[in-house]
């Protein structure tokens, strides 16, 4: 999944209701719940107008990012009217489904205003500023945008360069409110390692959005970007002598962020239990990895028999560049086959998207991902599974050859496309959801948990070798559940858990990198969201096995979890016990 938008979506949701929701009366409280979120998204729409309109709201194309002054006490306070009006509908509301979305609409809202006030009061504010801008023209300038919104982007060029009346540029915007912070020496600065790779990215973003203007044969946009790159390289210089020989030596948090962090990415629960459990898991992962590539060793030869010998040589049966992609959809036909065949989900009748990540993307987000499609308004968009070539991050020169090998495209397609993320996604856009379960409860640990599932459901009908990767991936998933915590805890070096990674988990250079980038600014408590997430959906299903014994079905279970949206994982235990199970008794 892609780590930036789910960091954004945690804050910034959008309303509406998803392509293909019923209108019937017995959906009228979706469209009742939709009006509620629109309180929400008034507000979040203020301050980060361009991740609404990523998302499909219409109407936000041409503005800009709010960095004015008092921008965070300004949105707090805001957010705290909204959650007056909401306790006020909660109180009024009767159907349990509409208070249901009332409770998530509620915990979104003191959620956000809870980081907003933790930042300001612990962190000194920092704006990778060319790689945001990226991303958003990525979006706006889509080929599935209209041409009339795609026109905005000239507008919004032109308001982040404050060349449109009453607009500064960003850039100095920026500036002044990291100044601010700097004057507050209890403030906790960056990460000097973050900076720097924010300062040695500066000129791919600003690279991948001259691209993304030229592909999209607008007009005029030249003499504003010749503007945007002066400032950018302005406002890098300022980092360099301002900031940088400022910022933090360490990649340490404070702790309230960190745990707070967690919280919006849907781990409740404490970073050490984490740990723990997750130490646990890696340890019988290995045990189970260690004999299973014993007989792919023997099946294929292999003179050694130890798990990462067995990945070096199945690695040696690399992808060419040119072959990635036909090999990856040929494998999502055989999956989705299994699927059928097995029946293990209903999956939708149009096909995925699988494209390559470009310079650009691929430093932003060096990992597979799914590059959302819009959620509001979506006119037939797909969301798109993205292969990274490369990590322009990474120093090492080694090759990027964690996904280019045929045994590990069963896992990915799994967890990326069907029926991992790709088929979430569909589903809430087909099936109809409300605005507050596909967006306002969006979190990593419902997102990543499923697609960790996924892989599970789909491991016992794979050939051995595609098994062994779907271990080892399992096997990185829990190391990230407690090295991230560590990390942020001080309990080990980000050298130490990057050679962990390459020496037991099996990680190329580039990949260990980007995981330790990940943990330690990208998205600190991210990672732990694979672990927490998977374990919580595999308890769930357990309760329901036992509850309902040979009347338990798997497809029918599958398409009830897909069909809640993105309940937070609580409430899609409530669903299944109070919900699915007395159906099925029936």
């Amino acid at each position: 999944m892609n780590i930036r938008t789910l960091c954004v979506l945690g804050l910034v949701c959008a309303a509406g209701s998803a392509v293909g929701a019923p209108t019937d009366a017995k959906t009228d409280w979706i469209a009742q719940s939709n009006t509620y979120s629109q309180l929400l998204l008034d507000v979040q729409a203020n301050y980060s107008p361009e991740t609404a309109s990523a998302l499909g709201v219409e109407g936000h194309e041409a503005e800009v990012t709010d960095l004015k002054p008092l921008n965070s006490q300004r949105q707090e306070a805001d957010l705290a009217k909204a959650v007056d009006k909401l306790q006020s509908l909660r109180g009024a509301a009767v159907d349990p489904r509409l208070k249901q979305d009332l409770d998530i609409l509620l915990a979104s809202a003191e959620g956000q205003r809870q980081t907003l006030a933790l930042s300001r009061q612990l962190m000194v504010p920092y704006f990778d500023l060319p790689q945001g801008m990226f991303a958003g023209f990525q979006k706006l300038l889509h080929d599935g945008v209209t041409s009339q919104r795609q026109a905005k982007a000239l507008l919004r060029l032109r308001r982040y360069v404050g060349r449109d009346k009453g607009y500064e540029p960003i850039t100095e915007l920026a500036r002044a409110r990291i100044a601010e912070g700097l004057q507050q020496p209890a403030l906790v600065t960056p990460w000097n390692v973050e900076v720097q790779q924010s300062l040695d990215n500066q000129q791919r973003y600003l690279d991948g959005i001259r691209d993304l203007f030229k592909q999209s044969k607008l007009q005029g946009w030249q003499g504003d970007f010749a503007t945007l790159s002066k400032q950018i390289q302005a406002y890098g210089d300022w980092l360099k002598s301002d900031l940088l020989p400022r910022a933090r030596k360490t990649n340490r948090l404070p702790e309230a962020i960190y745990a707070d962090n967690l919280k919006n990415f849907g781990v409740d629960a404490d970073p050490r239990q984490i740990m723990q459990q997750a130490l646990t898991a890696y340890s019988q992962i290995r045990e189970e990895m260690a004999t299973l590539a014993g007989v792919v060793a023997a099946q294929r030869g292999f003179k050694s028999t130890t798990y990462l010998d067995v990945l070096r040589e199945l690695k040696k049966q690399g992808i060419a560049k040119d072959a990635l992609l036909p090999t990856y959809r040929a494998r999502l036909t055989t999956v989705e086959d299994i699927v059928r065949q097995q029946h293990l989900a209903t999956l939708p009748t149009r096909a995925a998207v699988i494209r390559l990540g470009s310079e650009a993307e691929s430093a932003a987000t060096p990992a597979p991902h799914i590059d959302l499609p819009p959620l509001i308004g979506n006119t037939g968009q797909p969301a798109a599974f993205v292969i990274p070539v490369s990590n322009p991050n990474a120093r090492s020169g080694e090759d990027y050859n964690d996904f280019s090998f045929d045994a590990v495209t069963w896992t990915l397609i799994t967890h990326e496309a069907r029926p991992g993320h790709e088929l979430q996604i569909s589903r809430m856009l087909e099936h109809g959801v409300s605005t507050a379960r596909a967006f306002f409860a969006f979190n990593s640990a419902n997102v990543e948990g499923w697609a960790l599932y996924a892989e599970a459901f789909m491991k016992p009908y794979l050939p051995l070798d595609g098994q062994l990767a779907v271990l080892q991936l399992r096997l990185m998933r829990s190391a990230r559940a407690f090295l991230d915590p560590m990390l942020n805890l001080g309990l080990i070096e980000p050298e130490a858990a990057k050679q962990l990674l390459m020496r037991e988990v099996g990680l190329s250079e580039p990949m260990a990198k980007q995981e330790v980038d990940r943990y330690t600014f990208n998205a600190p408590g991210q990672a732990t969201s694979y672990f927490f997430g998977y374990q919580k959906l595999e308890a769930t299903r357990a309760r329901a096995e036992i509850a309902l014994g040979t009347r338990f079905d798997v497809l029918s279970y599958h398409d009830f979890i897909l069909n809640q949206g993105l309940l937070p994982l609580r409430l899609l235990d409530t669903a299944v016990m109070e919900e699915y199970v007395p159906s099925r008794k029936q």
